[in-house]
């Protein structure tokens, strides 16, 4: 099967590339890029990308999927689903499901299960700690050989700096990223939204800003010590940011991610008592906002991951304190990213790539993706930076409703998915 991507952009970081190409595809690999006037394959299927980006494709590497256990939330399936629409060709759930993935069998089932969607690809993250307890190291080598890229107790930090001194020593091994929630539990226990001056005014219990700092602290450190490689997972404050600045200056093996929500939104959002905008870490104030935009700006921040957290409306119409945490993103994350970074000039299209293809891909070691060049796996995202589109919670294809963005007005968009060669979602 041969597809020919005729008359895009070509934008790939890794290889330098910036221009007018015409892309072939043969076999669900890329076999050659060609310039727009040269002749093309006869028998090839033709995209008509003109005026479109075309990239590799993007990389999730922070969803919640919810399968094994929790399947009126998300399932493999319909996450996946989810995913292309938005631009997504692969996406990294976390072992937070019922129960932990926190061994090879379990790894072997998300794989499977996306294999049968036939969507997105799914590269499992296995749980550091057995249960995601925090109290004995789960078997990240059979998690690994099983196609486990990484390993996280998501939602829970490590909770002792010697436990997870040994995770890092025992990851480094087999060459797996330790990516950590940081969140000190004993500032930030019983908190539901940013500890400041609107917490205050509305009588909720905050998070401080300093729980998740002296997590990022500690991590840090202990990379320094062990020479492992540490992944902050959606960093959100002013002070993790300047920490990580300061070690990547030192050479620390660090890297970090930002949610679309936290460079879009502040704690003024709580501001209504809408409980999605409730989510773990919470929605700082403008300053960590800005802290944000500047380590977008300036390369500290890494990759941009939605944390999709998908959750049961019946859950989400609680009282706000007895709401879960989290909102879906994965249909949301592109538009968002054009509206507040792209389009505001924060960052240019090859940089968006970047943070969303290329640096992905590198966190996680996956070979061959995140770029385009000849016989790498074609996985692509055709983007459309002018698209003008609303988007409609009714018509997600997650099975959870739990955004803040319904009826949000974006310009630009992921207007196909191409995974493995084949074109799993198109808008036209």
């Amino acid at each position: 099967m041969k597809l020919l991507i005729k008359g895009g952009h070509l934008i790939d970081p890794k290889e330098n590339q910036n221009s007018g190409k015409n892309l072939l595809i043969e076999d669900g690999k890329i076999a050659v890029w060609l310039s727009q006037n040269e002749t093309a394959p006869a028998d090839a299927e033709v995209f008509d990308a003109s005026g479109m980006i075309v990239a590799p494709g993007f990389i999730d590497l922070h969803v919640h999927l919810r399968e094994p256990g929790q399947e009126h939330k998300e399932t493999i399936a319909s996450g996946c689903a989810a995913a292309v629409m938005g631009g997504f060709t692969s996406v990294c759930p976390m072992p937070n499901t019922n129960p932990v993935n926190d061994n090879a069998a379990i790894t072997r089932y998300m794989i499977e299960q996306a294999e049968r969607a036939g969507l997105a690809n799914v590269f499992p993250v296995g749980a550091i700690t057995k249960s995601s307890d925090g109290a004995e190291l789960a078997e990240m080598g059979e998690m690994k050989a099983a196609g486990a890229v990484a390993v996280s107790d998501d939602g829970r930090s490590v909770p002792s700096a010697g436990m997870m001194r040994r995770a890092m020593e025992y990851a480094k091994d087999f060459d797996l990223p330790i990516i950590d929630h940081c969140e000190d539990k004993s500032l930030s226990s019983g908190g539901v939204m940013h500890e400041g001056k609107i917490s205050l005014l509305l009588g909720l219990k905050g998070m401080p800003a300093l729980a998740e700092d002296l997590d990022a602290v500690r991590d840090i450190i202990l990379a320094k010590e062990t020479g492992a490689h540490v992944h902050i997972a959606h960093i959100s404050t002013k002070g993790a940011i300047e920490i990580v600045r300061r070690a990547k200056n030192e050479n620390i093996n660090v890297t970090c991610e930002v949610t679309p929500h936290h460079f879009t939104l502040t704690d003024k959002m709580v501001e209504g008592y809408d409980t999605n905008t409730k989510m773990s870490p919470p929605l700082r104030s403008e300053e960590h906002l800005e802290a944000i935009l500047e380590a977008i700006k300036d390369g500290t921040i890494d990759a941009i991951a939605t944390d999709h957290a998908p959750h049961h409306a019946d859950e989400k119409a609680l009282e706000y304190d007895r709401a879960p945490f989290g909102i879906t993103g994965l249909e949301t994350a592109v538009g968002l990213a054009f509206n507040e970074l792209v389009h505001k000039g924060i960052i240019d299209l090859v940089k968006f790539v970047e943070l969303c293809s290329a640096n992905p891909a590198k966190i996680l070691r996956l070979k061959n993706r995140g770029t385009l060049k000849a016989g790498s796996i074609a996985d692509v995202t055709i983007l459309d930076p002018e698209l003008e589109w609303t988007y409609k919670i009714s018509e997600t294809r997650s099975k959870s409703r739990n955004s803040p963005f319904n009826n949000w007005k974006f310009t630009g968009a992921a207007i196909a998915t191409i995974v493995g060669g084949k074109i799993v979602y198109k808008i036209r």
